[in-house]
């Protein structure tokens, strides 16, 4: 049985409010709370712990010490939360603690946090994948530092690339990674942010260049808690994304054909200029994927019947309540129309609001002889005939509840022995 929690969260950039409702809830309810106050602002931890919550600060501790505070709170079932800063999957030390917890009889979870990269691009109102400039992102840190660094991971290699790069823990030597940018192929021009402390109170945002970039962190004598976004795509404006292009389509929008057809031919245009390795390989397999998807869009629409409810639409109407059961009807024939009336059984309960009001199916009919079988037949279609006119609907679906024919057999053996009629039958 497990005895507590040891939950790693992820504080974000700085800023308390930053921090996500899940990250916030566990502080709440931790015993226990380990955070480094020279990375985690002192209000992340004091808006959301509880007053007579224990604050241990990590930066005295050693790893050891901190495995000896699980095992507490495996013994006393305790929560404890190790609060880390930005993101604990990007240099939180987390994996060596993660595995320690892991082993002892404890919940163990990491919530994920708000990474430094991200809020430096959103300060600056940035896209750090800009179409048409750069769509990949390099997270690394320099080399030689106290923790090795892998064979080929090198920031040298990594500018070969000429993508963005977003460099951590490298500016105390400013210097050596000018020179490591350089040999990557990084011209002196090159866009770069140098963010200090993002989100905190004192923060300090600088743009500057490759070439500019050691005498700016000179100037304002950064070497620590100091984030740099590389690229060009700092300052190029890119292209238009074509998700939200209107010629442009998914499952949730039908494309406008007007604007679908330059942009098909802007498509058409750089598939021409790309170099290709395998031409004859590729360009088929992608002449193929163009016809499959504009072929899906192209069919015709479901016609908007009063009768007729497309599954896609079912799916969105009963989407409050049943949100995982609709997306599965949403998938299942998108394109079909069904009859409500004759809606699948197994997705009843999404039709459970028009059927509310069915009256419930109507008790089978007794073994009977055939004459009382006839004449119970002949008041059953005279009952019929009367209630149609007043309620169509509920008589349409008495029909399709109707039960099963007795065995024949049965009511053969019933007719020669003639018993007296049961008392079901008389009330019938």
């Amino acid at each position: 049985m497990v005895t507590g929690r040891i939950s790693f969260v992820g504080a974000g950039p700085g800023a308390a409010d930053l921090i996500t409702l899940r990250g916030a809830k566990r502080i709440a309810e931790a015993d226990i709370v380990v955070w480094t106050a020279s990375l985690v602002t002192p209000e992340c931890v004091q808006e959301h712990a509880r007053s007579d919550a224990e604050l241990i600060d990590s930066s005295r501790l050693t790893h050891e010490q901190a495995v000896e505070i699980f095992r507490r709170a495996e013994r006393d079932k305790l929560n404890v939360a190790r609060v880390h800063s930005g993101d604990p999957s990007l240099w939180g030390g987390v994996q060596e603690q993660h595995d320690a917890a892991a082993r002892m009889n404890v919940e163990v979870e990491i919530v994920p946090g708000v990474p430094a990269f991200s809020a430096a691009a959103a300060a600056i109102g940035r896209e750090l994948t800009v179409p048409e400039v750069t769509q990949s992102l390099v997270l690394t840190r320099l080399e030689g530092a106290k923790t090795a660094m892998p064979d080929g991971e090198t920031v040298r290699e990594f500018a070969k690339h000429g993508s963005t790069m977003a460099l951590f823990l490298s500016a105390a030597r400013t210097s050596q990674l000018v020179e490591e940018l350089r040999a990557g192929g990084y011209p002196d021009d090159t866009p770069v942010l140098v963010a200090y402390k993002v989100t905190w109170p004192d923060e300090l945002l600088v743009r500057s260049t490759l070439g500019e970039l050691e005498a700016d962190c000179k100037k304002h004598k950064l070497w620590r808690h100091t984030l740099f976004i590389i690229g060009k795509g700092l300052n190029a404006g890119g292209g238009r994304s074509h998700s939200y292009h209107s010629g442009q389509f998914h499952s949730y929008r039908k494309p406008d054909r007007e604007a679908r057809r330059p942009l098909r031919a802007e498509r058409s245009v750089r598939r021409v200029d790309a170099p290709r390795e395998k031409p004859g390989i590729d360009a088929p397999r992608e002449k193929s994927g163009e016809s499959q998807r504009v072929d899906t869009p192209s069919a015709k629409p479901a016609e908007s019947d009063s009768g007729k409810l497309k599954e896609s639409d079912a799916a969105w109407w009963a989407v409050r309540d049943w949100q995982e059961s609709a997306r599965g009807a949403a998938r299942f024939g998108a394109n079909r129309t069904i009859s409500i009336r004759e809606a699948d059984e197994s997705q009843s309960q999404l039709f459970g609001a028009d059927e509310a009001g069915d009256p419930e199916p109507a008790a089978p009919q007794p073994e009977s002889s055939p004459s009382s079988g006839a004449a119970a037949t002949r008041t059953t279609a005279k009952t019929g005939t009367a209630r149609k006119p007043a309620n169509a609907a509920k008589s349409s679906a008495a029909k399709r509840k109707a039960p099963a024919k007795p065995n024949s057999g049965k009511s053969k053996q019933t007719a020669k022995r003639k018993p007296p009629a049961k008392p079901d039958d008389q009330s019938e």
